[in-house]
């Protein structure tokens, strides 16, 4: 592992692509990678202190709230309104974003899945943090519309995986690195330079148990895959554990629209997006369920779902083929 840290890293990287650079994004991802530490500490004891079960509430998703969801929702409101950096934000627990009083707004807008895969957090299964960034330039007047960005205008994504190591990784548009976080000295450290998903995979992920409600074309490529004794089936049910081992390995991660979820589960703000920002940097290919590239994909509202297709570039024109 390098010792290089991520604060380090992005320094550079902002030396060498933004010479410009106001120091705002260092501000904003700092606070950032402090709110994981938080979290990730408080992951990590889960188990020993009551944090686990729900809370009662019913989030605006119609979800059930964890009690470390909440917490790890109050610490990233917190950390980024702190940050100094932030004109606005949105959470995918919140209905609503919550706009920087102007005197001490920043120049970016961020978006986060504060603990994706929360449903898993009574099991010990790994979850995770995803983050996607934008910015306005200086001085810009916008409402709630405004917010309704393309992926493709994304200046960074990422997400926190809290697993047996936690890790973070997340690109700003010129590759993706991977950091995972050293307990010794309580830095995320470069572990996974400039990642790139292999070009072919021997794993592919799906709740089949939605096969049934699917349509005509998503089973047919499905099946593609499902009769083939070169691939085997890997699911989490965690967003981020999935689509982490998709990076690594390669493969194919299909969550098609159904007869009950129309325009698709996953949300395109705070989900698709940012993760289609980073397997495009990293090579491979992003997709909806009309084939759409998930970054040219404009929101309709900040809870906006889509069905999510991604992975290697062979596996994904395999799927695709079947719609043809």
């Amino acid at each position: 592992m390098s010792e290089i840290s991520v604060i380090e890293h992005i320094h550079s990287m902002q030396h060498r692509w933004s010479p410009q650079a106001t120091g705002q994004f260092t501000s904003l991802m700092h606070d950032l990678v402090l709110s994981a530490k938080i979290i990730s500490r408080s992951v990590a004891k889960a188990g020993l202190v009551d944090i686990l079960g729900g809370t009662g509430d019913v989030n605006i998703q119609g979800e059930a709230v964890q009690k470390l969801d909440e917490f790890a929702n109050d610490v990233m409101i917190y950390r980024m309104i702190k940050s100094g950096a932030i004109c606005a934000l949105g959470s995918e627990e919140a209905e609503d974003p919550i706009f920087v009083p102007k005197e001490t707004a920043g120049n970016y807008i961020i978006f986060f899945d504060p603990l994706d895969g929360s449903s898993n957090i009574d099991v010990n299964v790994s979850i995770g943090t995803i983050f996607s960034i934008y910015r306005v330039t200086e001085g810009e007047y916008f409402n709630q519309d405004d917010l309704l960005r393309r992926g493709s205008e994304q200046v960074a994504a990422g997400y926190f995986l809290y697993g047996p190591s936690t890790m973070m990784v997340y690109s700003t548009g010129h590759g993706v690195h991977a950091f995972t976080l050293d307990p010794s000295v309580g830095e995320f450290l470069l572990s996974h330079p400039d990642l790139t998903i292999p070009d072919a995979g021997k794993y592919y992920s799906a709740n089949l148990g939605n096969y049934s409600k699917w349509n005509d074309n998503d089973k047919k490529a499905m099946d593609i895959f499902n009769n083939d004794d070169n691939y085997s089936l890997r699911y989490v049910g965690s967003l981020v554990a999935d689509f982490h081992r998709t990076l690594i390995y390669g493969g194919l991660f299909a969550y098609p629209a159904d007869n009950k979820n129309k325009d698709g589960k996953l949300r395109l703000v705070y989900e698709a997006a940012p993760l289609a920002f980073l397997i495009e940097q990293a090579g491979g290919q992003a997709f909806d369920g009309d084939g759409m590239r998930i970054l040219d994909k404009a929101p309709k509202h900040l809870h906006a779902r889509t069905a999510f297709l991604f992975g290697s570039k062979a596996e994904v024109a395999k799927y695709r083929a079947a719609f043809k």
